[in-house]
């Protein structure tokens, strides 16, 4: 083969590998402690009375006034904080103690009592959630300096489900709304750093069939990450599947070149299958280099389907990427060119064959396939659809067949129906194939 889909070692550093198709993302600049009291709302705070008790405020007010102090003795307040604690139980309480202690950690640069005051403040039970999303997110970046993988990730979680997002600066200087899912890529990408590939990949799936499930847009940096782990981990299936759903949510000409390399690549089809997925890329018109033209022609044959090498070599010349001095491809054209004529001719004969009462399974199959790789589609389907009622058919592969002669001819709805017929080995590039048919016809 030109170009070798079974070795898998190569393929990170492919050339056509994952470099198109993965967007770097930014590195989140860590920011700066909030001051609780700031995030406070007043007039929530007006709407229900406090609950204080005698007891508590005595504690509580001598070590607020410590911290007030103009120059505070940050040793003498940390002696009042376990009395402070004792006597908190309420939810006002809670809530108050913990943002003194929170502001205390903040002056004496106490990680341990930061944590401490940040979870009292989340125990009261009750904060506003745009002030519990950022405590959350300050636990997090705790917890992950701390390494301490398991607190971080359900700190994540929490200011997910309090539906939390800011403005950050990044690491390249701009700025970003970082949410929900730049949180989501955060919880999936502590699992790949600890080597739990797996795990990473099952979380984000969940993620991502939760939001399909209800509607939503799925964003793209998170499919972007699982295609990427799953990849550069041989993960087969599941490139696949991260592949197609990036081709169905962000449709480009790169993303869906790249979906046709990395579905064929993941799945080290056998000829006939990549023959058809790559006749998905002809029709894209995008081959991502020579290369992938090259092992297209080579799977057709000049010999056994000179029509179809003599198009895909010439579209695939005026696409401006492929390089048209390429020695196989030059010489099999001129190989291809040489036999058109005499191919053409049995054209008329293999339609009658194929037609007539008794007509064998292989010469109608031929006949299909024949008048597919000329362009003629709509006999193509004739012959594909008779052999479908014929005992000992290869379904699959008929049923694809089928499918792309109805897409040829621009009846989407039924060649996406046809494509969802398609089962094993051949489903992944099916799918591929309705997901494109549904896209061209507006679907």
């Amino acid at each position: 083969m030109i170009f070798t889909r079974s070795n898998k070692a190569s393929r990170p550093s492919s050339a056509i590998a994952m470099a198109l198709v993965l967007a770097a993302t930014g590195a989140l600049g860590m920011t700066a402690f909030a001051e609780p009291a700031h995030a406070q709302k007043k007039k929530k705070e007006e709407e229900r009375k406090a609950e204080y008790s005698k007891d508590w405020v005595k504690v509580y007010t001598p070590l607020n006034e410590a911290l007030k102090a103009e120059a505070p003795d940050i040793e003498a307040a940390r002696g009042l904080v376990p009395a402070v604690v004792a006597a908190t139980s309420s939810a006002d309480e809670k809530r108050a103690a913990g943002a003194l202690i929170l502001n205390l950690g903040l002056k004496a640069d106490d990680e341990a009592m930061q944590l401490q005051g940040m979870k009292m403040m989340l125990d009261s039970g009750i904060l506003e959630p745009d002030l519990a999303g950022q405590l959350n997110w300050n636990l997090f970046q705790i917890y992950r300096g701390q390494d301490n993988i398991a607190e971080a990730r359900a700190a994540l979680e929490a200011a997910i489900a309090a539906n939390y997002s800011f403005e950050a600066n990044m690491s390249d200087g701009s700025v970003s709304t970082i949410g929900a899912a730049d949180m989501q890529r955060m919880i999936a990408d502590m699992y790949f750093d600890a080597g739990q590939t797996s795990e990473g990949l099952a979380y984000l799936s969940g993620v991502i069939d939760g939001l399909r499930s209800a509607g939503e847009p799925v964003a793209e940096t998170l499919i972007r990450t699982g295609l990427q782990h799953a990849y550069e981990n041989n993960m087969n299936a599941e490139s696949a599947k991260y592949v197609a759903l990036l081709a169905e949510q962000y449709p480009t000409p790169t993303t869906w070149g790249d979906a046709v390399i990395i579905t064929l690549t993941a799945k080290d089809y056998a000829n006939p299958e990549a023959v058809d997925l790559l006749r998905l890329s002809r029709r894209m018109k995008v081959y991502n280099d020579t290369r992938v033209l090259s092992e297209y022609v080579e799977l057709l044959d000049p010999r056994r389907y000179p029509g179809e090498v003599v198009s895909a070599i010439d579209e695939g010349f005026a696409l401006g990427n492929i390089d048209k001095t390429d020695p196989f491809l030059v010489e099999s054209r001129k190989d291809a060119a040489g036999r058109l004529n005499a191919d053409r001719a049995e054209l008329a004969s293999l339609a009658a064959d194929a037609r007539a009462a008794g007509a064998t399974l292989k010469t109608i199959v031929v006949a299909g396939d024949t008048f597919l790789s000329y362009d003629q589609p709509a006999e193509a389907e004739e012959f594909y659809t008779k052999a479908l009622t014929m005992s000992g058919v290869e379904t699959p592969v008929v049923l694809t067949r089928l499918g792309i002669a109805q897409y040829d001819q621009g009846k989407y709805a039924e060649a996406i129906e046809t494509f969802k017929k398609v089962e094993g080995t051949r489903r992944e590039l099916a799918n591929l194939w309705a997901i494109y048919a549904a896209q061209q016809g507006g679907m």
